[in-house]
């Protein structure tokens, strides 16, 4: 899209006294140096909008050599001061060149580049300048796409108007030249050999005139008296855009160094780019390879509630490692996780993909907190030196309402009480993942129905305004605060929650990204469990469907019977076939009926399909048409087979 300036920095005065509003038009657009007074012992011109470094020196006169002529310095009453005026332009070229180029190396976006050269040469060292780029623009060694295509990426145009009182100002100019949005580079035409050429070009040689015609249209002709320069814009392996310079006929045309100060601009231009579009395409990369490594939702287990919240660092910094995951165990347990990988990279988000499988694995072997972190810190010594991390990994058994917490160097849980008190819980620090020849500790804590635990990573609490203790400080203030609004009863919605932490952070706090996990705790009440032991004889299976038929009959669930009595029995016969020591049978009433059946065999059972001769192989097929889920997990000592029944229709 074409961008025309609305506005320009400070729109600074080119002249400031009413004598010198006589003075040649065209040596005010070319601007004044700062050091040649406008006239003997008058003040100097201020610099142009846009350009941080001395303007281009302006001609002698109308239509004289070129613009980079220099005036000559008028004698200094008190001095006899004078120049060689070849000499003297020549250092002003160098020094314009040199901020102009400084000010197009400050840009690290595509956008600010353009802008960059843009407000860098407009008006000092044209009148108006128009910018196309390759559409799309081709990536580091990707093969560009054809056909050739050019888009007008910016116009900027600036023009003299004389004001109320005695100054001349710049303005912007409502009228650019027309140019086509659009221009594809036919091969062997005019243009693509300009460009080939990689030099700038004047624009009245004969092969120029047909490249801007081809550039700008046909339609667009450009009007009389202007004069251009057409540059190509070359990045480190290929043409990738194009520049074109215009002076309007008032003003002196350019001259064969002009060409030099082109090539410059046009250079360090089209390397910024490609360097632009490197690092976008790499960011995006990260930030995509790190968003894909995050669950894309929780699961809702048992007993739980969970919520939250992935906040990217800010521009400026780049992508981390950090993750959550929240992983339903047997038992109707939950193992909840948050790391941070350290370091900002493409690798750093590698290495938090592989750690977040890692413990998705270990957490699938029902393995103890404290197992899964030692099992995690080989791992990251596996993939390399200085692999290193944090991670707090904790389980929630919503039966017995505790929860088991494992720490390796991450900042503490905080556990919002029912009644609004936050308390931050001792948890043994542990040293970070990846450091090697450490034990990792884990503590049972009480976890009670209408708590909430909150995990984070550092990035939540700890930014260049604040250390870590600070910020964690203030986070169990803001959720005491916040708990303190719905009153002693009532816990605060968990959504609405994350929503109030991350609402603490300041302008200076985005220096990491963010991972936030809410889990509330509801539990299963003690009523609505039943548990039992069943030797593995042939009358399991029969006492095993008394049981159930029992406790249905106690939670008023009698419409169940039939189907819970086939699936037990078809479970509970498979367990007892191949258990040695006693089977382990559990119901459990929330929102389903979950059944459980767990035995010591650390074979996993598989549907087939039953030939019409076998006797079995029946059993999975009924659960897994019946049931409203079913599922199998493999124990440190055995094995659970579970399955669930909707309670309502």
């Amino acid at each position: 899209m074409t961008e025309h300036p609305t506005s320009h920095e400070g729109r600074q005065p080119l002249a400031a006294r009413s004598q010198e509003r006589a003075r040649p038009r065209q040596e005010a657009a070319a601007g004044l140096p700062s050091d040649v007074p406008g006239k003997a012992g008058g003040p100097a011109a201020p610099a142009a909008p846009g350009a941080d470094a001395p303007p281009l020196p302006p001609p002698t006169a109308p239509g004289g050599p070129g613009a980079m002529a220099m005036a000559v310095t008028p004698q200094h009453p008190g001095g006899n001061r004078s120049g060689d005026p070849v000499a003297r332009r020549e250092g002003e070229r160098l020094r314009f060149v040199g901020a102009a180029t400084r000010r197009i190396a400050r840009g690290i976006d595509l956008d600010e580049i353009v802008l960059g050269l843009c407000r860098a040469t407009v008006p000092t060292f044209s009148d108006e300048i128009l910018v196309y780029l390759r559409d799309p623009l081709p990536v580091g060694d990707e093969r560009p796409v054809a056909p050739f295509v050019l888009r007008l990426r910016r116009t900027d145009r600036l023009r003299l108007s004389d004001l109320e009182g005695e100054e001349l100002v710049l303005v912007p100019d409502p009228d650019p030249t027309p140019a086509a949005e659009l221009c594809e580079v036919r091969s062997g035409g005019a243009l693509a050999e300009v460009l080939r050429g990689v030099r700038p070009v004047f624009g009245d040689s004969a092969a120029a005139k047909t490249a801007l015609s081809e550039l700008l249209g046909p339609e667009h002709p450009l009007p009389g008296g202007l004069r251009a320069v057409l540059a190509p814009l070359r990045g480190r392996r290929r043409v990738i855009g194009a520049a074109v310079f215009l002076r309007r006929a008032e003003r002196a045309g350019f001259e064969p160094n002009d060409l030099l100060v082109a090539a410059q601009l046009a250079t360090h231009t089209a390397l910024g780019i490609d360097k632009a579009v490197l690092y976008g395409r790499e960011a995006y990369i990260a930030d995509e390879l790190q968003r894909t490594m995050l669950p894309d939702s929780l699961p809702q287990p048992t007993g739980v509630k969970l919520a939250s919240r992935y906040l990217p660092a800010a521009e400026t910094a780049r992508v981390g490692g950090d993750w959550y995951d929240a992983i339903p165990l047997p038992g109707s347990r939950v193992a909840l996780v948050v790391g941070d990988v350290m370091g900002h990279s493409m690798t750093s988000a590698a290495i938090m993909g592989q750690l977040r499988t890692t413990a998705q694995t270990l957490a699938g072997l029902d393995l103890p907190p404290q197992e899964v972190l030692h099992h995690l810190d080989e791992q990251a010594q596996r993939l390399g030196e200085n692999r290193m991390a944090t991670c707090m990994y904790a389980v929630y058994d919503p039966v017995s309402h505790r929860i088991t917490v494992a720490n390796a160097g991450h900042p503490p849980p905080i556990l919002l009480h029912l009644g609004g008190r936050a308390e931050v819980l001792r948890v043994p620090p542990g040293a970070p993942i990846g450091v090697g020849g450490v034990d990792f500790e884990a503590v049972e804590l009480d976890a009670p129905a209408g708590a909430t635990l909150l995990l984070y990573t550092d990035g939540l609490v700890e930014s260049r305004l604040r250390d870590v203790w600070t910020g964690i400080e203030q986070l169990r203030e803001r959720l005491a605060a916040t708990a303190q609004l719905t009153g002693p009863d009532h816990s605060p919605p968990l959504e609405a929650l994350c929503d109030d932490v991350l609402d603490m952070l300041g302008p200076g706090d985005r220096d990491d990204d963010i991972a936030l996990l809410a889990a509330r705790f509801d539990g299963i009440a003690p009523s609505d469990v039943a548990y039992w032991f069943l030797e593995p004889e042939d009358a399991a299976p029969g006492r095993a469907r008394r049981l159930a038929r029992r406790a249905l009959a106690r939670w008023d669930l009698e419409e169940l019977t039939d189907s819970v009595e086939l699936l037990i029995s078809e479970v509970v016969t498979n367990a007892v076939r191949y258990a040695e020591r006693p089977v382990t049978l559990r119901l459990l009433r929330t929102d389903v009926l979950r059944c459980e059946v767990g035995d010591d065999s650390p074979q996993l059972p598989r549907q087939r399909r039953a030939r019409d001769t076998d006797e079995g192989g029946r059993g999975l097929f009924l659960v897994n048409r019946l049931a409203r889920r079913w599922g199998a997990t493999r124990l440190s000592g055995g094995k659970v087979v579970w399955f669930e029944l909707a309670t309502r229709s």
